[in-house]
């Protein structure tokens, strides 16, 4: 396995140069075209994941014995097409790691499935990311806003967002 010192900056070197990481080897027994994209860099894994499949991604890597989820955020890439990028954060007290998830998601239709009915802990979280980034979370069993009243006008840290709020 790749140590810390190590960047691999696309999928097929991930592939190559990480073939016994259990992340790895746990999406790709399941669903090799799930994984879009992949990168290791600083001694951290990141697993680009098809926005489709992100909920039975979550479930492969709990049974692969990744069971603590740390969090999910966003990440508005504006005027990048996609613009959006979910991150995500799960642990695995086994192996002693923590890996990352990403999934786009385009402007145009911001929406992913909710991985709540995994990780019932990602409820905050994804009600955050929708409340401040609008990027709804499909199956989600409450989405609603969590910091701006229901009333507001936008979301307020996505990039085109006015500094001073809409007038």
């Amino acid at each position: 396995m790749a140590d810390a010192k190590t960047t691999l900056t696309d999928k097929a070197a991930v592939l190559a140069g990480m073939s016994d990481h259990p992340a790895l080897k746990a999406i790709l027994g399941w669903n090799p075209d799930a994984l879009a994209d992949a990168r290791f860099d600083r001694g951290e894994l990141t697993l680009t994941i098809a926005r489709e499949q992100i909920r039975a991604a979550c479930s492969t890597l709990i049974a692969a014995g990744y069971n603590a989820f740390q969090d999910v955020t966003a990440v508005d890439w504006f005027p990048s097409t996609p613009r959006f990028r979910v991150v995500y954060h799960a642990c695995s007290h086994r192996y002693k790691h923590v890996i990352r998830l990403t999934v786009l998601v385009d402007e145009a239709d911001p929406t992913v499935d909710s991985i709540t009915p995994v990780w019932p802990g990602a409820n905050y979280y994804e009600r955050e990311v929708f409340d401040l980034f609008g990027i709804r979370f499909d199956g989600h069993p409450n989405l609603r806003r969590i910091m701006m009243p229901e009333e507001w006008v936008g979301h307020p840290l996505r990039k085109d967002y006015p500094v001073e709020g809409y007038r």
